[in-house]
């Protein structure tokens, strides 16, 4: 048993030698790697003092310096962690989803905590929220972002932004849509890989985000509320026409008010759909789609209406109607000639951050942080994301020796056979190079 967890750290030291290679400071290059194997390894607690205890107790002062006090910059590691996490999982098939995630929070000294809803609790409650990036690619999550949301309740009191050392640049206020779209362009400017950003309703019913996502070139698919407003597809910009005598109108109006998503869909064809098998076997529901033209161009007055936001961007939007009578919405940028299980299976990728999230408290310590402090939250849950990184890794690699050790089993007794059909070689090699990940391939290829 020793034996085997000496053989996972010293894994980890050599997998942490690019993250240890930015940090530079000797302690810092000894501290951090022993942080993450304190959440890695076994213990219900994961703050700092039961780590330092159960790993190094004579280390509790440089430990808790390191993550809550040292003066040193978290961003070569993000980065880092940007580029492990693209050789992991990041590919064009690869999907990155926007979420949140609450950690409840006794008092009100602690950096962003407020009462707010807590998606963990089902309910409004003391907590932080953290704003979180997930690339995954094949049911495999790697979490690369994990920002704090701080409240009008924080922003509005200068005094205390001072105190929890949050930094100047994020004292103003930022939506949470806003916080994703800026930890967007960071992903893609690490150049990290996916083919689609996934998110649930709590963004997509800002057309500021969506917008922001189809700027930046980006496929999306996001969740939205029943009444969110769209347009039929074939929707028609026209001249108004008056009876009143006066100045001519200078903008065009649409030839059809925008309706309710739910009512959109009200008369569409619904169909069975499974994308993906669970635990319990298939996962199906009944899915509907249209194209649409959504409603958030600028604001208009339309006759005697009110302002409306004309139509604006063509998109699908799909219905889910769950065995348990739930009813979602969704809009997504994705090709016109996409079929409705291919729609389906996409929206459905974005549950995967949410197992990650799980994973992140339970066995990685995420909400067990007990300083105040901006950068000591931050660092900590950098650390929980290298950890998951880490684990990640393995895991694949013991996927991708096990397929090895599989199909040398499969060519040796294929090789024994007395058989004048005998497969050559180099096509063998080639199956095997395709069950690896895109970038391994490319590594292996080279």
């Amino acid at each position: 048993m020793v034996h085997r967890a000496l053989d996972w750290q010293a894994e980890l030291g050599r997998w942490m030698k690019p993250f240890l290679d930015r940090l530079g400071h000797k302690a810092r290059r000894r501290m951090c790697p022993l942080y993450v194997a304190g959440l890695i390894g076994p213990g219900d607690r994961k703050s700092v003092q039961p780590m330092a205890a159960r790993l190094a107790p004579g280390d509790y002062d440089q430990l808790h310096h390191f993550i809550a006090d040292g003066v040193w910059d978290a961003v070569p590691l993000e980065t880092e962690l940007l580029i492990q996490a693209d050789r992991l999982v990041g590919g064009k098939d690869a999907m990155l989803v926007i979420d949140d995630t609450s950690m409840p929070k006794k008092g009100d000294r602690s950096v962003g905590v407020a009462p707010q809803y807590a998606s963990a609790l089902g309910k409004t409650a003391n907590c932080q929220t953290l704003v979180s990036l997930t690339l995954a690619r094949g049911e495999v999550p790697v979490m690369v972002a994990l920002r704090l949301f701080i409240p009008e309740s924080w922003t509005s009191n200068v005094g205390r932004l001072k105190r929890a050392g949050v930094p100047v640049e994020y004292r103003t206020v930022r939506t949470k849509p806003e916080i994703a779209l800026a930890e967007i362009d960071r992903v893609i400017g690490a150049g990290a890989r996916f083919g689609c950003v996934l998110a649930d309703a709590g963004y997509g019913l800002s057309a500021p985000f969506r917008q922001g996502l189809t700027a930046r070139s980006l496929a999306w698919a996001v969740g939205i509320p029943r009444h969110l407003k769209v347009y039929p597809a074939d929707v028609r910009l026209i001249w108004p026409i008056t009876k009143v005598r006066g100045r001519p109108r200078k903008r065009h109006v649409p030839d059809i008010l925008s309706m309710p998503a739910e009512d959109m869909l009200a008369d569409a064809k619904w169909r069975n759909v499974s994308w993906r098998s669970g635990t319990k076997g298939r996962l199906t529901a009944r899915f509907a789609a249209v194209r649409v033209r959504t409603a958030d161009g600028p604001p208009q007055r339309i006759w005697d209406k009110g302002q409306q936001h004309l139509p604006g961007d063509e998109a699908w939007l799909i219905g889910e109607h769950r065995k348990s009578g739930e009813r979602k919405y969704y809009l997504a940028n994705l090709p016109a000639a996409m079929d409705l299980r291919a729609l389906a299976a996409t929206i459905k990728a974005r549950w995967i951050c949410e197992q990650a999230h799980q994973q992140l408290k339970e066995e990685l310590g995420l909400d067990h942080f007990e300083g105040r402090s901006w950068h000591g939250l931050h660092r900590h849950a950098l650390m929980t994301m290298i950890a998951y990184a880490f684990l990640q890794y393995r895991r694949l690699t013991k996927v991708k020796r096990k397929k090895k050790n599989q199909r040398t089993a499969t060519s040796t007794d294929i090789a024994g056979r007395p058989s004048r059909h005998r497969r050559p070689h180099h096509s063998i090699k080639r199956s095997a190079m395709s069950v690896l990940p895109e970038t391994d391939r490319r590594r292996t290829a080279a």
